[in-house]
């Protein structure tokens, strides 16, 4: 069905604010009017089994407890801990679980003796592709993801995210070959599939332990594209493209009942803010600790949360890696909310987005009257599929139109590919049932993916 978009207008989509704000945690407000700072860290370097479990474990208190002590000295009133296990402390469900009972421990401790707000968001590792083709609804790795849902409240999460996979087995294939027909198949219909799947069991766990169901994000199909885009192994038109193409995905998670914040590697964001008006953790030049991108600065531009994505407990000169990454976000959260006092906030949103979306495609689409303008096209779609068209016909009218108005700069290379990106646009099948039947018979695409495990 058709959607009425939450943001329609400029004045109106601006960072700190979202039409649905999330309150989670021990009084940690995002959308509310002040951006959150949220931290995300992970272990260095190690083997993670059963007999380094207790090295494991003081890691992690070790960075809490120096992210806290960081966080109260900077006089952080409101801080979102992320902690997104790593593959093993999922298949082994009680190695993930303890860490959130550590970490959720150390923050009522912060809380009792400093004031500090704190929410712990609780990602578990999408293990189910961990063996090809994935089993999605079925088997040893969908089983220990169940119980690392079940038990995510009891362990003292406040809130529940994923990055999920489905179609991400067609997806990587196809992003290399530059084919966008499987490329729709994969997001427009295995992810949105999935996504349904999947979402459906999250909010249910969700309701029974009293948690939030945050948000998903398209990082193993944008991101992947975006990496490979940074290193010439695709186009950046084509990386952008993808990033507008998979909103109609994420979108489902929403339609299930995720609330937000959204992940804050969804660099989709933006569009989920505009359409559904849920809060939005984004990451860009914070988040260089853990991967490059061309858009360090207009994914700032209407987030809610400010996210580092993720470090490693590495020593640097400064101290250690996490906290050095926690100190970052706090000084940008604290100029954007001091523009926001005194009422330059849009300024700074302008700023933010036009030092970026000249330089790249990718940054182009995030821009904030960019994200509206195709918002609205694919709101006025009615199926996840439909949805998928329309982002990535939109996407491309935009991106042509900020190279013929001189908005975005693209080489001539990234020109032809805009061009044969509109034909196969252009010839991409109107039903979901007639591309369904095309992939079903071709032998390679076929091979790639278990057809029962999208109900297809």
């Amino acid at each position: 069905m058709t959607q009425q978009m939450a943001i329609r207008c400029m004045e109106d989509f601006i960072y700190g604010r979202a039409p649905r704000p999330v309150e989670l945690g021990r009084g940690v407000t995002v959308g509310g009017g002040d951006v959150v700072p949220e931290i995300n860290f992970t272990l260095p370097p190690m083997q993670i089994r059963r007999e380094s479990l207790p090295a494991i474990e003081r890691q992690y208190r070790e960075m809490i407890r120096a992210v806290l002590a960081r966080a109260s000295d900077l006089h952080v009133e409101q801080l979102l801990v992320e902690f997104e296990t790593l593959p093993e402390m999922t298949v082994h469900p009680e190695w993930g679980l303890a860490i959130v009972s550590l970490l959720a421990g150390e923050m009522e401790r912060l809380e009792a003796a400093h004031g500090v707000r704190t929410a712990l968001r609780f990602t578990p590792n999408d293990v189910r592709e961990s063996i090809r083709p994935p089993m999605m609804r079925r088997g040893k790795y969908w089983e220990a993801l169940r119980e690392s849902l079940a038990q995510a409240g009891e362990a003292g999460a406040d809130a529940i995210a994923i990055e999920s996979t489905g179609g991400k087995e067609v997806s990587d294939k196809a992003l290399l070959r530059g084919d966008l027909r499987q490329i729709a198949f994969a997001l427009g219909v295995l992810g949105a599939r999935d996504m349904a799947f999947l979402w459906d069991e999250i909010v249910a766990a969700c309701d029974r332990q009293g948690l939030i169901p945050s948000g998903d994000t398209a990082c193993g199909f944008a991101n992947t594209a975006m990496v490979l885009a940074d290193r010439r192994m695709l186009p950046k038109v084509l990386a952008a493209v993808v990033r507008v193409a998979t909103v109609p995905r994420s979108l489902v998670a929403i339609a299930a009942g995720a609330v937000g914040p959204s992940k804050d590697c969804a660099y989709e964001g933006p569009y989920l803010k505009a359409i559904a008006g849920i809060p939005i953790s984004m990451e860009g030049r914070s988040a260089a600790c853990a991967h490059l991108s061309p858009v360090g600065n207009v994914a700032m531009a209407v987030c809610d949360a400010w996210s580092n994505e993720s470090v490693q407990n590495v020593k640097l000169l400064s101290g250690m890696a996490p906290v050095m990454s926690l100190e970052q976000l706090v000084y940008d959260v604290r100029l954007l909310d001091e523009a926001t006092r005194r009422g330059e906030a849009r300024r700074l949103r302008d700023w933010l987005a036009a030092s970026d979306a000249g330089w790249d495609p990718q940054a182009y689409v995030l821009h904030p009257d960019v994200v509206l303008r195709i918002s609205a096209e694919i709101a006025r779609a009615t199926s996840p599929y439909d949805r998928t068209l329309v982002a990535i016909d939109a996407a491309l009218r935009e991106i042509q139109a900020g190279v013929d108005n001189g908005g975005v700069r693209i080489d001539e290379r990234e020109r032809t590919w805009l061009e044969r990106l509109r034909r196969e646009a252009e010839a991409l099948p109107e039903s979901e049932g007639d591309l369904i039947d095309e992939m079903l018979g071709i032998p390679a695409v076929c091979a790639l993916f278990r057809r029962e495990e999208y109900g297809l």
